[in-house]
């Protein structure tokens, strides 16, 4: 079931929280949905699932808008504070919620074992909520929010309270899941976003501020080349001062004195005047190494004005 947005918008007082941003996710699609703290990001997620009501634009869910219709039933929801009961047996509180989410009572036990299986809970599922360890509390909200086979999930920071081993199960569960539904995946974990989603759209101030995938927004990433150089037969201040020296170079940061070893930020690919710099010069360089612009430098450009 697709997702489309359509100039969504959303006041807190004066403040507008969400300002009239529009998208749309595909099914089969897993957008990881990115931005600082006060973005903007739990209060759409909270519009999209009708936790929250919308000030202006709208919401349409299969070409179905929000406004006209309760359609809460297409989606399952994990909020990033998972409210959870915890004086209920695990298998006891997916069975309510799987009653609550108009599963047919003939196949609430089969859908709450199977939930059990797949989120990796069958050794506890006997065990009351409250004495769990927070990662398997994320793994009970992680089963109730499939247990009624949503078309779309939305997920908010999911991962949250997980050891290393729990994240990989979990993104795989989550990447197998986004073959057949539509997910939002909010996360704050970058390296997780890049191994799970298709596509990422970054929010800030409300607004929308990139949107593609990892590789796309690399390539749009402005005056951020970063060159790993090492060189040889040059005293280390005389070569920092011929390479801040090139036009293009932006910056340039000594990362290993003994080495000769240095880290240069170039508005456009500088390899070529590096080596010439050095040919000139007659220094041997030992190390040209291009380095791949991450993922949390694009967002903290992105985010930090």
């Amino acid at each position: 079931m697709d997702i489309q947005i359509e100039g969504l918008t959303k006041f807190y007082g004066p403040q507008k929280a969400v300002d009239s941003i529009s998208f749309s996710v595909k099914t089969g699609e897993i957008l990881g949905f990115l931005g600082p703290n006060g973005a903007g990001k739990t209060t759409t997620m909270k519009m999209i699932t009708q936790y929250l009501s919308l000030d202006e634009g709208d919401i349409r869910l299969g070409g179905q808008s929000v406004k006209d219709q309760n359609l809460k039933r297409f989606i399952g929801y994990l909020p990033e504070h998972n409210p959870l009961y915890h004086e209920m047996p695990v298998y006891d509180y997916l069975a309510y919620c799987a009653a609550l989410q108009d599963v047919p009572k003939d196949k609430i036990n089969e859908r709450v074992r199977q939930m059990i299986k797949v989120c990796g809970l069958n050794i506890e599922k006997h065990k009351n909520i409250g004495e769990l360890s927070k990662g398997f509390r994320q793994r009970v909200g992680l089963a109730q929010a499939m247990i009624h086979d949503p078309e779309i999930l939305i997920l908010d920071e999911p991962t949250t309270g997980l050891d290393p081993n729990q994240i990989v199960e979990i993104r795989d569960l989550i990447r197998h899941l986004g073959k057949e539904k539509t997910v939002i995946l909010s996360t704050h974990i970058l390296p997780e976003v890049e191994a799970t989603c298709d596509r990422i759209l970054i929010i800030n101030r409300g607004k929308i501020v990139a949107d593609g995938t990892a590789n796309t927004l690399r390539s749009q990433a402005q005056g951020n080349y970063i060159t790993r150089t090492r060189i040889k037969g040059a005293p280390v201040d005389t070569a920092f001062q011929a390479l801040q020296g090139l036009s293009m170079v932006r910056k340039v940061n000594l990362e290993d004195k003994s080495q000769g070893r240095f880290l240069i930020e170039s508005a456009q690919d500088a390899n070529e005047a590096i080596f010439d710099l050095c040919v000139k010069q007659g220094w041997t360089m030992l190390e040209l190494t291009p380095l791949e612009t991450k993922l949390e430098d694009i967002f903290r450009d992105l985010t930090m004005n």
